[in-house]
């Protein structure tokens, strides 16, 4: 746009559009605040009981096959209703329901590290959140388009659920370098969900945001605790 272009609604409406933006990308990062406060609180609480143990151990004992299965059904409907429904009701609904089906599927993985080493869950949490204010200050700062990462995030998840089913049906072990490498695959999926958000993603759906930038967090904290468990 040339300066003789510019008039009082031209400039009325693209402050509109700044405000409007500035507004999903707040209502974005409170939802994500409250889910991953949520998701802290329900993991604590259960903590508390001996239902956390119960649960670890009868998950462990299943076929961690069956155990995703149930985790990627449940991810696809609350993406597709957090991403399609219009009801704001139906949408809270799927990033709560989303949140404690992470929850859940984390029991295991916290029980095996407080056995461990309680210092490990405390340190992989800083880790996973340190990287991940990093990776949105690249974007937020340089206001680079990472949308070019969308074909890399598509195959490379087909490829990761691929091996790690092989992993379930023939029994070797994912390890150390996979654990790597998913986890610059959640940060590259980091960097492409800040990016939608500041760029592109549709503002009336701020909610289905908070949940996708949640479901990146929760698989970069997974594979930085099973790194670190890796080295015990």
């Amino acid at each position: 746009m040339s300066v003789e272009d510019l008039t009082p609604e031209s400039i009325g409406q693209a402050t509109v559009e700044r405000t409007d933006r500035s507004q999903f990308i707040s209502r974005t990062y409170t939802h994500l605040l409250a889910a991953i406060f949520l998701f802290a609180g329900i993991e604590y609480a259960l903590f508390q009981t001996p239902y956390a143990e119960q649960l670890a151990l009868f998950m462990l004992e299943k076929s961690w096959l069956a155990v995703l299965g149930a985790f990627i059904v449940a991810s696809w409907i609350a993406s597709h209703v957090a991403h399609k429904v219009e009801s704001k009701g139906a949408q809270y609904t799927a990033l709560l329901g989303f949140v404690v089906a992470e929850a859940i599927i984390f029991i295991p993985m916290f029980y095996i590290a407080l056995a461990f080493d309680p210092t490990i869950i405390s340190n992989a949490v800083m880790v996973t959140l340190g990287a991940f204010v990093v990776l949105t200050g690249v974007v937020m700062f340089t206001g680079r388009d990472f949308s070019f990462l969308r074909s890399f995030l598509m195959w490379g998840g087909v490829i990761a659920l691929g091996t790690i089913v092989m992993g379930v049906l023939i029994g070797f072990h994912l390890g150390t370098y996979f654990s790597m490498a998913m986890i610059g695959f959640a940060g590259a999926s980091i960097l492409y969900d800040t990016s939608k958000i500041l760029k592109t993603y549709p503002e009336d759906r701020y909610i289905a945001a908070a949940l996708e930038l949640f479901a990146s967090i929760a698989l970069m904290l997974w594979y930085v605790l099973r790194f670190f468990l890796s080295r015990e």
